[in-house]
Parts: structure tokens; sequence; C-alpha cells
């Protein structure tokens, strides 16, 4: 008996922890695209899984209180950053709220991108894909990459005292090696108040 592609294709994603988000590209080796592509939009009209955004799907994990657990903006970018072997980087506001400088939930996240540029339409909410420089991929530090970022977004000459006080502490925590390699990359202005992190060493 030929088993059908949706039962493979279902199988495969048994197989995979809930909540992982995966492509059509995921299943490239049970069938071709299109039928893949068939196959994924049954399971959803089946809810066997959910789409996410235009050919992004999981199978959610489930909670007694709020049923399904979609992925977040984060979980999303790095998924679709990994399928296409590309370097990502938060900016603005969803940086700033990373490093909780901010509580404002940004409708739109931007990533800095070394992939291709595009737009993921989430609902109500974006993620946008902008082609950068490497420069601006470069940097090694989880905190020192969002610091330089959120300083960008804040701009030279508008950060208060308690939101430099913050991003200090929090750079206190970045491996060092990776810090200065990082204050390399960073405009001036951003280099002064990074290297009072190291000043203090």
């Amino acid at each position: 008996m030929i088993i059908s592609i949706e039962i493979q294709v279902l199988d495969k994603i048994k197989n995979l922890k809930k909540g992982t988000l995966f492509f059509v590209e995921s299943f490239l080796s049970i069938a071709n695209a299109k039928a893949v592509n068939k196959a994924l939009e049954r399971l959803v009209e089946k809810e066997s899984i959910i789409r996410v955004a235009t050919g992004i799907y999981t199978r959610p994990k489930q909670s007694k209180l709020f049923g399904n657990i979609t992925p977040t903006v984060e979980e999303i970018a790095t998924a679709i950053a990994k399928r296409d072997k590309a370097r990502i980087v938060p900016t603005g506001s969803y940086a700033l709220n990373a490093l909780g400088l901010s509580t404002q939930v940004p409708l739109k996240t931007v990533y800095l991108t070394d992939g291709a540029a595009r737009k993921i339409n989430l609902g109500k909410r974006t993620i946008l894909f902008k082609k950068t420089t490497p420069k601006n991929l470069s940097a090694k530090g989880l905190i020192s990459k969002l610091v330089i970022q959120a300083l960008k977004s804040i701009g030279k000459g508008n950060i208060n005292p308690e939101e430099e006080r913050k991003i200090l502490e929090l750079l206190r925590k970045e491996n060092p090696e990776y810090l200065r390699h990082d204050i390399l990359l960073a405009p001036e202005w951003i280099r002064i108040i990074m290297r009072k992190t190291l000043q203090n060493e």
C-alpha cells in the first residue's frame, strides 16, 4: 500500500517537538513543493497543525488555560533565519524591550539580516527583515549586540542617566572578550558609553 503524502508529512511532524516551526522545505524529502503544500493545507483544515503565517506552520503547544500557544516573534524570526542560513539582529523597540528598557511591545518587529529582505504578516503584527552590511551583524555578544541596536534607537544625546545605568549593568554580564570585540563595531558615541563597563574592571 502506498502511504499518502499527507500521512508521511504528519508522521514527520509528530516526531517533532510541539511548538517547532516548519516550512514546505522541511518535507521535500517526501514529495515536491506543490504536493507538500497541499498536504499541509489539508492538515490545517483538519486542525492537526496551524498556519502561523504564509508558508510557516507549527503543531502548537497546548495550555489548559489558554489553548494553543503560538510561537513568539523571536522564535519565528530565528526559525526563518535558520532555514535561510542567515544572520539576524533585532532593532529598535524590540531591542529596547528585550533589554528591559521599554515595556512597549512593537507591532512591527524589525530585524537586520544578510538574508533576503522580506515582510512576514502575523495577523496584526509583522516581522520585517531589512538587508544590511556584514558589519552590523558581526557582534558576538548576545547582550552587546542588543545594546548597540537599542542605543541607536534611543539616539545620540537622548539617553537618560537611568537608561545608561541599566545598560552598563547589563553589559557587565557580557563576556568581556565579546564586549571588547563588539565595542569596535559601534559608532563612536556608543563606544564611549560601552567602554565605561571596561573602565570599572
